[in-house]
């Protein structure tokens, strides 16, 4: 069945993943909520800086612009109240930036309103509110601190990892329990057979779609998929992703090699993996969301 093109893209994103809140939130954590929103009260008129994950809004909102009907939408999860808010939504104002919706929860989880406001992705830097929306299907991803997104390009460039979070981690659980000789093996007995999806397989198709208004040479969307499997094991892979009728524009199959400076030379605004050593050397390189997933996230 053909895609509806007029569908869009919705991000969710915390107030601390779009800011740079650390200094509030030290407030919050040594003072109290009182002290924090008198903080935010009386600073309420200045601007917050950009934080990690703010590129990234900044290059996904730009979409509009060369998309033909807007198809992108942010919407701001904060866990804020309405109050602490108003200084979230002037700094929203002075960026510059479009957006129009928010949930203030005073506190709260704001996982509730995830599957209200259609969300395909939640970004956030509460892991608690990640899996929550995980465990419930959504695609969502941790916001780790590092380095964020400096690319001197308008295009939009996403980077996946593949098991447990483009795929499920069917594969990988076998590499946990018995290696990699059995997890070879097994890849490549089931080469033709394509594996479920993973929490991230309808957002990158809903990427899919916005690229699909555009010619492949002209896309303002590139995505990667960044893995640490070889050959014996990629022939699975592209096979699963053509089933799909989903386009990757690029692969690295890195067997085992360090992701941070093929991500660095893919230009990625973003890279999303389920094992915590990985995200932790990509985010000296680009911005980077873990994704709390699958068997290496059960212990």
């Amino acid at each position: 069945m053909e895609a509806d093109k007029t569908k869009k893209l919705t991000i969710g994103i915390s107030s601390m993943a779009l800011f740079d809140l650390v200094e509030s939130n030290k407030v919050f954590e040594t003072e109290g909520k009182a002290a924090y929103c008198a903080y935010q009260i009386e600073r309420e008129e200045e601007s917050l800086s950009p934080g990690v994950a703010y590129p990234l809004v900044k290059k996904l909102l730009g979409l509009n612009k060369r998309l033909p009907i807007p198809l992108v939408e942010v919407i701001l999860l904060s866990r804020n109240s309405a109050d602490t808010g108003l200084r979230i939504f002037n700094s929203i104002r002075e960026h510059n930036l479009d957006i129009k919706r928010a949930a203030f929860t005073s506190g709260q989880t704001p996982f509730a309103y995830i599957s209200a406001f259609e969300v395909d992705l939640f970004l956030s830097t509460s892991p608690d509110d990640v899996r929550q929306a995980l465990d419930v299907g959504h695609a969502a991803a941790t916001i780790l601190s590092g380095k964020g997104g400096d690319s001197d390009t308008d295009q939009l460039r996403i980077a996946f990892d593949g098991d447990a979070v483009i795929f499920s981690d069917e594969s990988e659980r076998i590499y946990k329990e018995k290696g990699l000789e059995a997890f070879t093996e097994n890849e490549q007995l089931a080469a033709k057979e394509p594996m479920s999806g993973g929490p991230f397989k309808s957002f990158l198709s809903a990427l899919h779609n916005l690229q699909s208004h555009f010619t492949e040479d002209e896309s303002p969307v590139r995505t990667a998929l960044v893995t640490a499997r070889s050959a014996p094991a990629h022939e699975r892979v592209v096979r699963t992703l053509r089933s799909w009728e989903i386009r990757i524009d690029e692969a690295l199959f890195l067997g085992g090699l360090s992701k941070g400076e093929f991500l660095k030379s893919f230009g990625a605004d973003i890279f999303f993996d389920d094992q915590a050593v990985h995200c932790e050397s990509a985010s000296k390189h680009v911005a980077t969301g873990h994704v709390p997933h699958g068997v290496a996230n059960e212990d």
